[in-house]
């Protein structure tokens, strides 16, 4: 895992080392372990490394196969064993044990498509001198990031927005996203960001850099793939091939030269993953010292603690508990505002952020986590709605008589969000009513999200917008800035392209079955978990103490009415927030504001 920068000048200025060197110095947290720079005239690459897969000198980056290719990379590729097979096989020859040299043979061997043999995590730039272009690409589901500005004098792209800044002073911001961030707390529906010119390649994308005449040519080489004949399966079958896949996205997670760690909550996610760890690591030498992580908390009616200390003593693994306090979250508060670069959700971010910083006091570089499981088992309550309207009556009938106790929401908040999801006018209505502070001539920019109810008509697609689009994009993002803050590699093994395909297409009541959500991992974990784990029916995820990090007070308010921001787009002041979680977002902008100078009116850049 590392940090990756770039700079191209269209109008052929030279690259200077101290320039790149500004840029990854603001990612050194990204690559404590290295640092290297490439320049070709008016091309250059720039490189942090943490050093996970072949630790050594050979390894780092930039790094070049003869005089042909430079690669610059962030991520790992899990099965670069099998790859380095396959192209041995062909010919090659390799002189170092890392996964950077398979995948820049990879591309040397089968071109852009290379990136279709990758079973991992990416985001890398390779400069091919012969066909004089920048090949980019990102892994298909986003997990990690790549940034980029253009203009007509200059591209750039880096692992974090604030690099960018560093070359291009960005101070206005993008209303599209930022209204939307505030009356729908939705911030990664697109490709832009919260800086205004800066944008994301999208997941599943590679950009294509044409150094002859500056044209940049972005396109998609990855789509989920329903398989029908996985559809087609009975649920034992359903059962057997769902774990069997989840050991071999684990198997391909623990390839690693470092101390290895899982995070675990209470919840059925991080179970299974320290479960199927504990499988594969048995014997009589386990390989791999596990370390499980879990983050206490004051409010001991969202504590998990107790939840996740029965997990580590079923399974006999190490368990390392921390309970942030109060000053904690004080004293690390605006840090974390500026290490995420954008405004965020809700201070659950902190949650995460301190079970990270406790990971790397113990050593521990690459973390597996949990992150994916409830989009592509229909997890969440919403996805209900979605099942609801794929049954007929009978099943209807019955899913909502066991829905209260089994997959914890009320009949009425099912009706609720079945309205909700079905009516674009009730959308609508929910947006008007969340837009009730601002100035009339800004109500136009919220034609956002009124036709997601159409995704809820099939729950392929639906599950396909929730990983790509509407859901996951944004803890991605969180899991990103929070793990590498603290140099550690974060790994989901529940979002193994093979594995998301398979889940997708299993059958949906063996999802949601009997009133249980995610069945088939409950199946497969009874054979580890006692039932009050296996059968738990709470959700917390990393909710965090508000009531005592963050209580209500006078000073809260005066930071959102003092924010121009806010005052520019607000009819008038604030003097009470009913809604704590508009009041943080509000408060969040207006602490953001002020870290990066953020306007929303400034003169634009002239971008091509």
């Amino acid at each position: 895992m590392c940090g990756i920068a770039g700079i191209i000048y269209k109008d052929y200025t030279q690259v200077k080392e101290g320039t790149l060197k500004t840029m990854t110095d603001k990612m050194s947290h990204r690559g404590p372990d290295a640092e290297g720079f490439f320049i070709n005239k008016n091309i250059g690459f720039g490189h942090r490394r943490l050093s996970i897969i072949d630790t050594s000198q050979s390894a780092n980056q930039p790094f070049c196969l003869g005089d042909q290719y430079v690669l610059v990379f962030n991520g790992a590729i899990y099965n670069y064993i099998e790859l380095k097979d396959e192209l041995i096989k062909k010919g090659y020859h390799f002189k170092t044990d890392s996964d950077t040299e398979v995948l820049i043979t990879a591309y040397d061997c089968w071109g852009e498509e290379c990136v279709g043999k990758f079973n991992g995590m990416w985001a890398f730039a390779i400069f091919d001198r012969k066909k004089n272009k920048i090949f980019c690409s990102r892994d298909r589901f986003g997990i990690k990031p790549f940034y980029y500005f253009t203009n007509k004098n200059k591209f750039i792209f880096a692992s974090e927005i604030k690099p960018i800044l560093e070359i291009e002073k960005i101070e206005k911001i993008s209303m599209q996203v930022l209204l939307q961030y505030l009356i729908a707390n939705k911030s990664e529906q697109s490709n832009e960001t919260f800086f205004d010119g800066i944008l994301k390649l999208p997941p599943s994308h590679n950009l294509v850099y044409n150094l002859t005449d500056n044209k940049i040519d972005i396109y998609k080489y990855y789509d989920v793939q329903f398989r029908k004949e996985i559809n087609d399966l009975s649920l034992e079958e359903s059962i057997s091939i769902f774990e069997k896949e989840f050991e071999k996205s684990i198997n391909l997670r623990l390839r690693s030269d470092v101390k290895i760690g899982t995070a675990l909550s209470g919840g059925l996610d991080s179970a299974y993953v320290a479960s199927i760890i504990n499988k594969v690591n048995e014997g009589p030498q386990k390989k791999l010292n596990i370390v499980a992580i879990t983050v206490g908390s004051i409010d001991k009616k969202i504590d998990e603690s107790e939840l996740s200390d029965i997990t580590t003593r079923s399974l006999g693994i190490k368990h390392d508990i921390i309970v942030p306090e109060i000053d904690e979250f004080k004293d690390t508060f605006e840090e974390v505002i500026f290490k995420h670069e954008e405004p965020f959700g809700g201070i659950s971010i902190y949650m995460q952020k301190f079970l990270m910083k406790e990971a790397n006091k113990l050593g521990v570089k690459v973390l597996l986590d949990g992150q994916g499981a409830d989009e592509i088992l229909l997890g969440y309550n919403k996805y209900v709605i979605a099942y609801l309207k794929d049954i007929d009556i009978i099943k209807k009938l019955r899913l909502i008589s066991k829905i209260k106790n089994q997959y914890n929401i009320s009949v009425f908040k099912l009706l609720q969000l079945y309205l909700f999801f079905s009516s674009s006018h009730i959308r609508k209505l929910w947006i008007r009513k969340n837009s009730f502070f601002l100035k009339n001539k800004y109500v136009k920019y919220l034609n956002f999200n009124v036709g997601l109810e159409k995704s809820y008509g099939n729950i392929f697609n639906l599950q396909k917008d929730e990983i790509l689009r509407d859901q996951l994009p944004e803890l991605l993002k969180w899991e990103d800035k929070n793990s590498m803050s603290y140099s550690i590699e974060s790994r989901l093994p529940f979002l193994d392209y093979n594995l998301v395909e398979v889940c997708l297409s299993i059958n949906n009541q063996y999802k949601v079955k009997n009133g249980w959500s995610k069945y088939i991992l409950r199946k497969n974990l009874e054979k580890y978990l006692p039932d009050k784990i296996t059968y738990n029916k709470k959700k917390i995820g990393f909710d965090a103490p508000v009531k005592y990090w963050w209580p209500r007070s006078q000073e809260i308010i005066d930071t959102i009415n003092n924010s121009k921001i806010v005052q520019e787009i607000s009819k008038k002041k604030f003097t009470f927030i009913a809604d704590r979680e508009l009041e943080w977002r509000l408060y969040n902008i207006a602490v953001w504001e002020k870290l990066y100078n953020m306007k929303l009116e400034i003169k634009t850049h002239n971008a091509d």
